[in-house]
């Protein structure tokens, strides 16, 4: 069944204080055209500055997720994600007049109930999902951090964490469907913390708006009475501070009975809306945290970038990325100089990797050498450039309108003869990008032997225009 987009009906507003600068603050959410996306903007700096919510433009996950656009920040942003996110929002404005947004009682549940109450507009657009068709898998052995994400026929999260904590444990979630659990069950589920961190945060100038109302949080370590009073100063609480038997400071009642492990869910809720469109996989996390997620949503959109090049060139041959055809529409270059068969492997913006098959009928060894046929390294060192500029060629919106032009060749090395009947595999990877400049590593194999290495520099070009640069 196609669902359509949505946004809000009209505008409302919610107000109160940051997490971590303690200054109030208000978000209003706006209505937004079709294919529009959630966008935050920055109305009390001047232009008023707009921010996509995606994680291109993740600029710091250390204590919650923060966008940013050059002097324009916005911070912990993952709660009213994960509210737009769970009520399945499509396009909206959310207008924040600080450097983010309030903190209400550290769940998502505040934003959640004024979205409801603006109420929905269905958009004549259809919704674009991403569909999970291959198993993705995120891991951190040193922090014992595991996120794999399956196929599914709709969005699903299992989530689990263990701290030696006694009042956390371990703790066990799962939410198979969106629509009808994320609202009653997800959303109300508060942001949690140590006592031990609070401290140390508080005194660091962190969650200078942090208080008992908008966090729960849990005892691991005791207090005397003299430091529970530091503690009431540092945070200017008025009512007494208690070490209560439930593990909670102040006794504080849950929620849920698991609602540390709800929220930890919820973060990845509001983590994976960075990914832009709305997702289809089951996603299975042990432990993640914000940094992982940012990470999991970054491999996540490189293979998304995968399938729209392997569709854009309709290139659907088993264990092949790019098929010579494919290849045709890519590179200007033809016979007797096209020098790739075929694409074995391409992550945008990272590595690429390409297969030459060495035949006897190139016309290159007709004197290279009589008798003794050795492809000539030159020749290595441009087919090695040509996968490379397919890599680079995949960065442009328009490559077709484009040339790579190669400015520099540095510290080459030839290893190995290459000869008829050899199979020279390229390895080509991205490591330094700067506007239309480039600066890539290749690696050339025979047999898995190292046959011939190189850093390349190029310039992208527009095809028609005339530049003093030398191929």
């Amino acid at each position: 069944m196609i669902k359509n987009q949505r946004t809000i009906k009209h505008p409302v507003s919610y107000a109160g204080v940051g997490l971590h600068t303690g200054n109030k603050t208000k978000i209003t959410f706006v209505p937004a055209p079709a294919n529009t996306g959630i966008l935050f903007r920055r109305v009390d700096m001047p232009d008023s500055p707009v921010i996509p919510a995606d994680v291109d433009h993740v600029i710091d996950i250390s204590r919650g997720t923060t966008i940013g656009i050059g002097e324009a920040r916005v911070h912990t942003v993952e709660h009213v994600l994960a509210a737009v996110s769970g009520l399945e929002i499509d396009n909206l404005i959310c207008e924040v007049d600080g450097n983010e947004p309030p903190v209400g009682d550290g769940s998502a549940l505040p934003f959640v109930e004024i979205l409801l109450k603006a109420g929905f507009d269905e958009q004549d657009s259809p919704r674009d999902y991403l569909v999970i068709d291959k198993t993705i898998a995120y891991r951190d052995a040193e922090r014992g951090i595991d996120i794999v994400v399956f196929p599914s026929d709709e969005f699903r999260i299992t989530f689990m964490v263990d701290y030696k904590n006694p009042a956390l444990g371990t703790q066990y979630t799962a939410m198979y469907s969106l629509y009808e659990e994320f609202a009653t069950e997800f959303a109300a589920a508060r942001t949690f913390c140590f006592l031990s961190e609070v401290e140390q945060l508080r005194r660091a100038n962190l969650i200078r708006g942090g208080a008992l109302d908008n966090a729960v949080v849990i005892i691991d370590r005791e207090m005397s009475e003299d430091e529970l009073g530091e503690l009431r100063e540092l945070f200017e609480i008025d009512e007494k501070v208690t070490l209560s038997t439930n593990g909670i400071l102040n006794g504080k009642t849950l929620r849920y009975p698991n609602e540390p492990v709800r929220h930890k869910a919820l973060d990845l809720i509001g983590d994976l809306a960075l990914l832009g469109m709305p997702l289809k996989a089951h996603v299975m996390a042990a432990r993640s945290g914000h940094a992982a997620n940012a990470e999991l949503v970054k491999l996540i959109r490189k293979e998304y970038k995968k399938k729209l090049i392997r569709s854009k060139y309709k290139s659907d041959n088993k264990g092949v990325f790019l098929d010579q055809e494919a290849i045709l529409k890519i590179l200007p270059h033809r016979y007797p100089f096209l020098l790739v068969d075929r694409i074995i492997d391409l992550v945008p913006e990272e590595h690429v990797i390409g297969i030459k098959n060495v035949s006897f009928n190139e016309p290159f060894f007709q004197g290279h050498f009589p008798g003794k046929p050795i492809m000539p390294g030159v020749l290595v060192v441009e087919a090695m450039a040509q996968v490379g500029g397919i890599l680079l060629l995949n960065t442009e919106t328009d490559p077709n309108a484009k040339l790579v032009y190669f400015t520099g060749i540095d510290n080459v090395r030839f290893r190995k003869t290459v000869t008829p009947g050899d199979t020279i595999r390229f390895e080509v990877e991205l490591t330094a990008s700067r506007r239309s400049m480039c600066k890539m590593a290749g690696r050339a194999f025979v047999d898995d032997e190292l046959v011939c290495e190189a850093e390349l520099m190029a310039a992208i070009v527009d095809r028609n225009t005339t530049t003093s640069v030398t191929e």
